[in-house]
C-alpha cells in the first residue's frame, strides 16, 4: 500500500520512513506543504499522514484544500500540538484521526490498520466477505477456506482490488498503487504479481476484463479468466 508522509523534520520522517517500509508500505516522503500538494495530485495514495507544523503551506491548511476539492484519501495528523483545540480544528476539518507526538511505531502502525479498515466499512481488521477476507493485520488471505501470508506487493495488490470492490483497475493504477517514487517497474510486474496469487488461490481469484484490466471476483462469481 502506498503512503504519503508530510514530515519536515529531519530525523522523525527518516524513523518513520523506515518504519512504514519494515511494515511492508510503500512511501513517498515529502518535507513541506506545497510538495504535499503536488504529490497528492500527481498519485494516488491508500492514507495520506499530515504534520500541522510544515513550511510553505501549513498541515491544516493542506487538509482544508483537500476536502474542499472532494479528495477522501484518508488523512491521520501527526502532531506534537497536544491542545484539545487543535485536535477538534483537524477532525473537523476532515481528518479521519489525530496522533500526538512522541508516539510508538506500534500505536501509528494500528491507528493505521483502523483507519483503514473503517473507510472500507469494517469494524474489525479483517475486511471482506466470508468467501474472501483480507486480515490486514496479520497480512493473510483466505479464499473460500484456504488461508495464506501474503508478500508485501501480494498484500497491496489485494488490499487495492478489496477496497474498491468489483471495480475494474488498470495496469497503471495498480502500479501506482502498489508502487512509490523512484522505484523501477518491470512491464510485466503486475502480471508475476497476479500469476502469484492465482498459483496460491486458483485462476479465478483475479479475473481479467480485456483491453480494461483487472477485478476481484465477487461472492457469487466463480468462472475462471
Amino acid at each position: 500500500m502506498r503512503v504519503l508522509l508530510v514530515e519536515d523534520d529531519l530525523q522523525i520522517g527518516k524513523g518513520l520512513r523506515s518504519a512504514l517500509i519494515n511494515a511492508h508500505y510503500s512511501v513517498d516522503w515529502v518535507r513541506d506543504g506545497n510538495a504535499g500538494r503536488l504529490a497528492i495530485d500527481a498519485a494516488s495514495y491508500t492514507v495520506v499522514l499530515l504534520d500541522l507544523g510544515l513550511p510553505g503551506v501549513g498541515g491544516i491548511d493542506l487538509l482544508r484544500e483537500l476536502r474542499a476539492a472532494g479528495n477522501c484519501v484518508p488523512v491521520l495528523i501527526l502532531t506534537a500540538r497536544d491542545d484539545l483545540e487543535t485536535r477538534v480544528c483537524t477532525l473537523d476539518t476532515g481528518a479521519d484521526d489525530c496522533l500526538l507526538k512522541p508516539f510508538d511505531v506500534h500505536e501509528l502502525l494500528a491507528r493505521l490498520r483502523a483507519v483503514l479498515r473503517r473507510r472500507a466499512g469494517y469494524a474489525t481488521s479483517r475486511i471482506g466477505d466470508e468467501s474472501l477476507q483480507l486480515d490486514l493485520e496479520r497480512r493473510t488471505l483466505c479464499c473460500k477456506g484456504v488461508a495464506s501470508a501474503l508478500s508485501a506487493r501480494e498484500f497491496a495488490l489485494m488490499h487495492t482490488f478489496m477496497e474498491r470492490p468489483g471495480a475494474i483497475l488498470s495496469r497503471g493504477q495498480l502500479e501506482e498503487r502498489i508502487y512509490g517514487w523512484g522505484r523501477e517497474v518491470e512491464s510485466n510486474a503486475i502480471d508475476v504479481l497476479i500469476h502469484s496469487m492465482r498459483k496460491k488461490f486458483g485462476q479465478s481469484l483475479i479475473r481479467n476484463i480485456r483491453g480494461l484490466g483487472w477485478t476481484v471476483m465477487r461472492a457469487d462469481e466463480t468462472g475462471t479468466t
